[in-house]
Parts: structure tokens; sequence; C-alpha cells
């Protein structure tokens, strides 16, 4: 748990309100405020660095600044979450990919239960819903970010399949685990040579207009306005400044595509 003055500074890292009771007004404010300010990143994926998660990775979102993938992100907001007394369980996923389902254990996600109401939690997928959406609806869920169906899994396993518009995104199990168990799958993510977070470097930030800035490597796409643009920052300065600019980041350092290989710590509380 976060103690008030953390939850203070995570709040105002990410211009939100502290809502008067833990009810759903609160929840969709706040995860709006986290999808729209924390950008989904993997810089430190390819900088060799640390990867923490929970309370741990409060230090790298809030006085950094920065973002991450899901476990880093979800399980930050996660404990955001349970500090302001909803309550919050971790929920493992696998990731819809071209080929099939991916891996067990390589999605993180939550769950939120008001008044016996299942609501999935989800703030770092980078196609994930701007707004919570109910676990048990079969109804397609409109949200900004486009229409949501959270569907029972057919094949007889359980969990949830949720899609954007059309498009399988993952599998959510409806079990819920504990953080030390993305222990096995964090080490794959961080240094198998076909780890999908260390095939490209990616920053991305949807807009409040329901567009989106998304750098990757040198090539700095923008859409906004229904207006598409391209940048590519020539020089190390121009990338840094890119990052500030459009992400709020101060970054120290610039990857160098040498992620893969390092030696590495991995902090799970």
């Amino acid at each position: 748990m976060l103690d008030d003055a953390q939850v203070a500074g995570y709040l105002d890292r990410i211009g939100a309100q502290r809502p008067a009771v833990p009810g759903l007004e609160g929840l969709r404010h706040l995860q709006e405020r986290h999808v729209l300010s924390v950008p989904f990143e993997n810089i430190d994926y390819h900088l060799g660095r640390d990867i923490h998660l929970g309370a741990q990775a409060f230090d790298k979102i809030v006085r950094q600044r920065r973002g991450g993938g899901c476990y880093e992100v979800n399980s930050a907001f996660g404990v955001l979450l349970a500090s302001l007394g909803y309550a919050v369980e971790v929920l493992p996923g696998r990731v819809h990919r071209p080929e099939g389902l991916g891996p067990a254990m390589c999605h993180l996600a939550l769950r939120v239960m008001l008044d016996g109401e299942a609501w999935l939690v989800d703030a770092g997928f980078g196609r994930n819903s701007r707004h919570p959406l109910r676990l048990n609806s079969p109804d397609l869920q409109e949200d900004p970010h486009g229409g949501y169906l959270v569907a029972q899994a057919q094949d007889g396993v359980g969990g949830f399949d949720v899609s954007l518009d059309g498009r399988p995104l993952y599998r959510i199990d409806d079990r819920p685990c504990r953080l030390e168990d993305f222990g096995p799958t964090l080490w794959w993510w961080r240094t198998a040579p076909d780890s999908p977070f260390l095939q490209e470097l990616f920053c991305s930030l949807p807009l409040a207009d329901g567009g989106r800035v998304t750098l990757k490597d040198r090539r700095l796409v923008r859409i906004e306005g229904g207006t598409r643009t391209i940048e590519k920052p020539e020089t190390d300065a121009d990338l840094l400044a890119a990052y500030r600019t459009h992400f709020g980041m101060d970054l120290d350092e610039l990857p160098t595509g040498e992620g893969a290989g390092r030696t590495l710590g991995i902090r799970l509380t």
C-alpha cells in the first residue's frame, strides 16, 4: 500500500482528483487519467535495467514520470487503487498474436469489484480501453478508443476474450494470481531473443481527442484531429527532445538496441 504522500504524488502525476469514495465514477476518472498520462513503453528493456512491479514501480512512474509495460503500469496502478480503498485483484492473460494465443502469464490486468460487479481495468496494453470494462457483460462496450467486447472464452479453458472493433487483443484468466507468479515470464520478456519487447523500441501515448503519438526507434508518428504526421529525429539531442515534448520524459540515457543478453535484476515486491 502507498502512504498518503505517495498517493498524493501519484494522483498529481496523472492529473487526477482523489475520489471521495471508491466507486465507479472515481474508477473511470482514475483509469482515464492514467491511460492519458503514463506511456506504454519498453525503454528500460533496451537499457538492460531492472524491471519492478507493484509498489516498487512507484519511483519510475511517479518520480521519474516514466511509463512501462503491463507488468509495471498495471501492477503499480493496482497498488494505487488498493490504497484508495478499491478491491483489486491481479489477473494473468495471454496475448492474441497472428499465429494464435501467446504463452500464459504474458499479460497482467486488474479486476476491480464494485457492489458485486466485476470490472476489467487495464491501463498498460497499448490498445486498452480508456474506461473500465464490465467483465460479465456480453454486450459491445463503447469507449473513446473504440468498441470493446469481453466474451466468455469458448474452448472450455475459462476466462474472457477481449477484442477491439472485432480484433482480438488478449484472453484474460478469471483466476487471480500474485505478482511473484509473473517472475518466469518477466525473465523471458527481458532475456529471450524472440521476446517482442526486444524486437523494437517503442513509446506510445493516446491523446484526449482519440489520436495517438508513438515513437518507434527514430520514427515519430502523431495522429491528431484525423491528421497523421511523421517525423524522424536525426540526432540524439532531437530524440531526447521528442521524448520530453511528446511524453514528458527526461531520459538520462538512450537505448542502444542491445537490450537482450545482459545481466538482469528483477524485483517483484
